[in-house]
């Protein structure tokens, strides 16, 4: 093993914003490998793009071969943005010990079917490893979740496995939340174990807000910049009461959840159920929606695991009245603020993340948390392209 070397982190999320791309040092110590963050950049997809790469997410739509098509092509695109990091980062590819790619998840299916009398459950990432490792001429790392779904996982939440290893608090607990398309947080009680993290999907992020913003400016913009237009708006507390007796707040955890839930088709019933409702008190309400879905799982740890503190990362972290909103539905004493309060980027930590879990997998580690994806194990997540 070396004791330093140089990775990137590929992340392209529910969102379907675009690839992030982290080259990052990653340094082994005697407690945790220690990561620092050499240059970042994201790639933005372009709305056709995203079109197409959406259309895939809709089982009764998707055909096999653009499946295996976009599987390729993603594979090209990622690629050249682990590429173009590199240049940027003014390395070279043989620098690069190895590429570790979380790849764009088009379906995710955490709850077993029976198929053939076996309980079955299911997730899939594409974006090739293999054709990752022969543009770049880089041994590329990917295909995380499957491994800790065979181990009777759900395949997510993976980050609080990092989240564990490098924010953990002898002194407090704090909580460290994700808001990408999908919210999720990591629990770490004070002065934590491994055994005692608590991690899964509290429910939507950024998805139904995103896809009203679209829907209400005709397609011209794709986010709420800043949170401007929910914070125009009013919320709608009655049915707000309403959409937060969705069942899925109710499941025990561990549990995840996905575009499947959450996605297009649950956006737009919501969206035309309200037709005659003010767009910006629509989006206000919505935003509210993530905000207190947050707030109200993390209220059920809070004392117990001795919160003080939650840091948020993800697109969501930009959005001031969602950042607000969820400050004013948490208890008093804990404070909200960004993962860049210490040191790491909100826009990188997924892509920081699987850069750490690719490393663990390069060297045989085990990765994954079963206290966050209910595996019976600790296994060794990930796939290796030579």
């Amino acid at each position: 093993m070396k004791d330093t070397c140089y990775a990137v982190g590929l992340m392209s999320g529910t969102s379907l914003d675009g690839i992030d791309a982290a080259v990052v040092k990653i340094t082994e110590t005697e407690e945790k490998p220690n990561i620092q963050l050499v240059h970042f950049l994201s790639s933005s997809y372009s709305q056709k793009m995203k079109e197409e790469i959406l259309a895939l997410c809709d089982p009764q739509k998707a055909k096999v071969e653009d499946i295996s098509t976009m599987n390729m092509l993603l594979g090209e695109m990622f690629a050249e943005a682990a590429l173009k990091a590199i240049h940027d980062a003014k390395l070279l590819p043989e620098d690069i010990l190895f590429i570790s790619s979380h790849g764009q998840t088009i379906f995710h299916q955490p709850k077993p079917k029976v198929i053939a009398g076996k309980d079955i459950t299911s997730t899939l990432q594409i974006g090739d490893i293999g054709v990752i490792a022969e543009v770049t001429g880089i041994t590329t790392v990917g295909d995380f979740r499957t491994r800790d779904m065979a181990a009777g996982g759900q395949g997510a939440p993976l980050v609080p496995f990092a989240d564990y290893l490098l924010f953990k608090e002898k002194e407090y607990g704090r909580v460290l939340v994700n808001i990408g398309g999908i919210s999720n947080f990591t629990i770490l009680p004070k002065d934590c174990q491994e055994s005692d993290v608590i991690a899964y999907d509290t429910g939507p992020g950024n998805m139904i807000i995103d896809a009203f913003v679209y829907w209400a400016t005709e397609g011209m913009q794709t986010y709420d910049k800043d949170g401007a237009r929910a914070a125009a708006g009013n919320i709608n507390e009655e049915w707000l009461q309403e959409l937060l007796q969705h069942e899925y707040y109710g499941l025990p955890y561990p549990k995840s959840t996905g575009r499947e839930m959450f996605g297009t088709e649950y956006a737009r019933a919501l969206w035309e159920i309200k037709s005659n409702m003010h767009v910006n008190d629509k989006i206000a309400t919505v935003t509210d929606l993530t905000a207190k879905s947050i707030a109200q799982e993390i209220r059920k740890h809070a004392d117990k695991s001795n919160i003080k503190e939650v840091l948020i990362s993800g697109g969501g972290r930009y959005n001031q009245t969602l950042m607000e909103r969820i400050a004013f539905h948490l208890p008093k004493g804990i404070t909200v603020a960004g993962t860049e309060k210490y040191g790491m980027s909100a826009d990188a930590k997924e892509a920081i993340t699987f850069a750490l879990l690719g490393y663990q997998c390069y060297y045989r580690k085990t990765n994954n948390l079963p206290t966050a994806t209910g595996a019976t194990k600790p296994v060794v997540m990930g796939k290796i392209a030579w």
